[in-house]
């Protein structure tokens, strides 16, 4: 994660620097070449989003390095789907999952989960830190109630006043010290949060709602695949209909008419992609883990015209 991004700096730079810790860093990410570091200098936290501990869990060589120093394999910034805790304790027994999530506007983390909890909340990315509020809000502005979605509102003493110089922005984001996220999500009776999906991302089939994280980590429980992404695509009746792009793990085969079955072993059918392109390579993401739904709109326009 680069420290130029709130999460690098916000939740890796500066707790380290106040703990006087080290920190090993790369300059552009290689896995193999991680792995060798964490062996090197017997690191005992790595991490940064799901997308890198997904790519240590699957790399072919991994067996070559010894990484039995880590003690925390944390991440953020981006969806993880719930098998990758159950991975991280299958591959590595003695290291503690952890998850979070914030965005820049609330100072990096916001809510965080680890060990225990997180092995039985899979699907959560937390709690709200001792400082923060949380609520879930309808589209009338009003408090829903627990287990209901809404949009996400947090506020405390890390959320920003506003942003620099542009006051139209401030005043749509903000109300009375909450910042209204984008994100999609749900409270449990124990306070644990549940990431939805963004609001701008959510699809609507014929009326029916689909949010493409739920649809995502449907995709990333196939044993045969790593990554996925779920976009939108018209439809002249239903207005939109799913379609996904996504990453097939090293010599691991599949097809797209399994895949289509196995979501539809889990999701109603109107959730279930109806064209899915599967790639070798890994799924254009920015700087903090998130996908760029627009690059991966035209991976798939492409796969689709090639086809």
């Amino acid at each position: 994660v680069p420290f130029f991004h709130t999460t690098g700096c916000q939740a890796i730079l500066c707790p380290s620097l106040a703990a006087g810790s080290k920190i090993v860093s790369m300059h552009h990410w290689d896995t193999e070449k991680a792995m060798a570091l964490i062996e090197r200098e017997r690191c005992t936290q790595a991490g940064g989003v799901p997308t890198i501990a997904w790519q240590i869990l699957e790399h072919p060589a991994r067996a070559k390095y010894d990484l039995s120093s880590i003690e925390v394999m944390s991440y953020g910034g981006a969806p993880a789907a719930p098998e990758l805790v159950t991975r991280i304790k299958q591959e590595f027994p003695a290291t503690l999952p952890g998850n979070g999530w914030g965005m820049t506007e609330t100072s990096a983390t916001f809510t965080h989960i680890g060990a225990e909890d997180y092995q039985t909340h899979p699907e959560s990315c937390g709690i709200a830190l001792p400082v923060c509020d949380l609520r879930i809000v309808g589209d009338q502005g009003e408090d829903l109630p627990l287990g209901a979605i809404g949009e996400i509102w947090g506020k405390g003493p890390n959320v920003v006043k506003g942003y620099w110089k542009k006051p139209k922005e401030t005043a749509e984001t903000f109300v009375d010290g909450w910042v209204k996220t984008g994100d999609l999500g749900r409270l449990d009776d124990e306070g644990f949060l549940y990431i939805v999906d963004r609001k701008k991302d959510m699809l609507i089939r014929g009326g029916e709602n689909i949010y493409c994280i739920e649809v995502e980590d449907a995709l990333c429980a196939h044993p045969a695949i790593m990554d996925a992404g779920v976009i939108g695509r018209a439809h002249k009746i239903l207005g939109e209909e799913p379609v996904a792009v996504v990453t097939v793990k090293p010599d691991q085969t599949t097809s797209e008419a399994a895949l289509r079955a196995f979501v539809g072993e889990r999701l109603a059918a109107f959730k279930v992609p109806v064209v899915i392109v599967l790639l070798n390579e890994t799924l254009p993401r920015n700087a903090n883990g998130k996908i760029l739904k627009k690059e991966l709109r035209q991976y798939f326009d492409q796969a689709v015209a090639a086809a």
